[in-house]
Parts: C-alpha cells; sequence; structure tokens
C-alpha cells in the first residue's frame, strides 16, 4: 500500500460560466512551476494551447512548453486518471508529480472530491489536495445571489481566486472579497489581475501537507452573518458561523459526533473546518468535510500562534449554531465519562 504523503496530489479548479477559469488556466500552464503536473481538461479546444504544443503523444495527450502534461477528459475522471497514471508508469508520459483537473462551469465539486476520497481505485494512487475555485470580479456579487452552482463551488473552495479584478474598482474587488469571506472564511482568498497568478500560490501547501499554519493569518477566525441574497430560493436558511472550545475535545467522541452528523445532515453541512485542541495530543489536528465527503484528518508541526483553544468554522443550511453546539457538547462529555 503507498504511503499516504507518496500519493499524487490532485487539486480541482472549479468556477462558474465565465469566471476566468480558463484564462487562469492558461497562465498557469505557461508557469514553470507547472513543470511537474498533469492537467485535465475537458476539452482541449476551450483552452488556447496552440504556442505550447510540444509533442503530441496522440489526439487526447499532449506534452506543453513548460513540461507538464495535458490531457482531455473525454469520458469518466475516474477513467482519465488511472490510465494517465499507467502510462506515467510505463514510461509513456514525463514522471508527474501532481494532477491539475478543470472541471466545467457548471460543476459541483463536492461529488468531484468523493470520488478522489472514496473511489478505492483512485485512493491506492492520488489523494484530494484541495479545490481552486474562481469568482469573476465583475458579476460575481450577482452570480452569488442568481446561480446556486457559484454558490456550492464557492462554499466548497480550499482557495478562491478573484478574476478580472483589473476590470472593476478597487472597492468593487474589496466588496466581493468580503462576501466571500462571510460566505467560506475558512478558504484562503487570492486575486488575480488578468488571469496573472503564481501557480505556486494556488497549487501548493495542500490539505494534507505537514506545515505550519501562517501565524498572521488565522483561517478559522469567526465569519459572522452573511448578507441577505437578493434572490434566496437556493440560499435561504444559509448561514455560517464558528464554535470555540476552551478545553480539549475528547477525539473518539468528536469523530463519532461528526460521522453522525454528517449522516443525518449532510445535505445541510455544506462545510465544516476544525482545528482542534485534542486531549492527549501535543500538536493540532486539522479536521475538514464537503457535505458528505470528510478529508483525512491531519495535524500540524505545531500550533499556529498562543490560541490553543479548538475552533471549527460551519456553514450549513436549515441548521443553528445552537443545535450544534449543543449535540457536539453532549459527546464531548460522553468522551470524558462525566
Amino acid at each position: 500500500m503507498t504511503a499516504y504523503r507518496d500519493l499524487l496530489p490532485v487539486f480541482v479548479l472549479t468556477g462558474y460560466l465565465g469566471s476566468g477559469k480558463t484564462t487562469l488556466l492558461n497562465a498557469l500552464l505557461r508557469d514553470p512551476a507547472l513543470a511537474d503536473a498533469a492537467v485535465l481538461i475537458n476539452e482541449f479546444g476551450d483552452v488556447g494551447l496552440d504556442h505550447e504544443l510540444v509533442v503530441s503523444v496522440d489526439r487526447e495527450i499532449v506534452l506543453l512548453a513548460s513540461g507538464c502534461v495535458c490531457c482531455a477528459i473525454r469520458e469518466d475522471l475516474k477513467e482519465a486518471l488511472l490510465a494517465l497514471h499507467a502510462r506515467r508508469e510505463r514510461g509513456e508520459v514525463p514522471r508527474f508529480g501532481r494532477v491539475l483537473v478543470e472541471t466545467t462551469g457548471l460543476a459541483d465539486p463536492a461529488p468531484i472530491a468523493g470520488t478522489l476520497m472514496s473511489d478505492r481505485q483512485l485512493r491506492h494512487h492520488f489523494r484530494l489536495a484541495g479545490i481552486v475555485a474562481t469568482v469573476d470580479a465583475l458579476c460575481g456579487l450577482v452570480q452569488l445571489d442568481r446561480q446556486a452552482e457559484t454558490l456550492r463551488q464557492v462554499l466548497a473552495a480550499d482557495r478562491l481566486v478573484v478574476t478580472k479584478s483589473d476590470l472593476v474598482t478597487p472597492a468593487a474587488t474589496a466588496a466581493l472579497g468580503a462576501r466571500l469571506a462571510r460566505l467560506n472564511g475558512a478558504a484562503e482568498l487570492l486575486v488575480a489581475v488578468s488571469g496573472d497568478v503564481a501557480a505556486d500560490r494556488i497549487l501548493s501547501a495542500d490539505l494534507h501537507a505537514d506545515r505550519h499554519l501562517d501565524d498572521s493569518r488565522d483561517p478559522f477566525a469567526p465569519v459572522g452573518p452573511l448578507v441577505p441574497l437578493a434572490d434566496p430560493p437556493h440560499a435561504e436558511g444559509l448561514h455560517s458561523f464558528t464554535l470555540r472550545f476552551d478545553t480539549p475535545l475528547d477525539w473518539t467522541a468528536f469523530g463519532v459526533w461528526l460521522t453522525l452528523l454528517l449522516h443525518t445532515h449532510g445535505e445541510r453541512v455544506l462545510r465544516v473546518k476544525g482545528l482542534l485542541n485534542v486531549r492527549g495530543v501535543e500538536t493540532p489536528v486539522v479536521v475538514n468535510g464537503v457535505q458528505h465527503v470528510v478529508h483525512p484528518p491531519f495535524h500540524l508541526a505545531a500550533w499556529p500562534g498562543e490560541d490553543r483553544r479548538s475552533r471549527i468554522v460551519f456553514i450549513v443550511r436549515d441548521l443553528t449554531r445552537d443545535q450544534i453546539e449543543r449535540s457536539l457538547a453532549v459527546f464531548n462529555r460522553l468522551g470524558a465519562g462525566v
């Protein structure tokens, strides 16, 4: 069995139609930092690759000037990943060290994450490193109100990239950034100008790397109430909050509680991300989930700063903070033998 840290990290690039995802992808493909990457896209015709082509391996795979492999997803994502991995092992394509998957503009990334996390064949070779979502600075606020796909992409993201910022005022960019922070305060927010943002900013430090968090940025800070949406059918009852616990949590009780919560209310728990002070463990444990999909928990090497309280960010629909807080408190007391 391949050790977890030796599995190939997979980044999912998503974003609504016209959000600048293709422009960003083109910029990433030109970046030498992606020389060790395989990039899976829906169709080559969607991306301007002509000036980048070096070798055409076959009708579905090309090698780019940056050194990375570009592959078309013409059928199933699972089959494309497994076939590409087999060619890597046979030496038919460069031995890439990570994968970037571009989704369609209408895709919900949660099922893609679920496939990567749950399929036994894929889990033998790959691990989900993170979800990156592009949001259009020109239309993002309107799309968040009117397009359920945009909202799902934003809530699932680990990194949010604001595109087309050069086409709006700084105030408009700041307003969109503030809205995104209220929706998904646990995601890192980046701003791209004309699609220009360094690849290593987007595709490095994946969720499961053993790393220190930046002391200057607490990704678990309270996100506050959401701004009401203009067109609420898909967002009615949606809100986010952060729970903090002064005493250490019992790991077994927490695991049982989270499993039951997601099993019972998975469709209503859109996102959960936590930095936990676990009883008997010196370093913090990171948990991260999107609906029914939960990433394997991992330990950070050290606490980011002096605050060692557990903090968990929730983005939920039609569940109250009090319901979740009370249920977790019950399980934690049971774990403590109270």
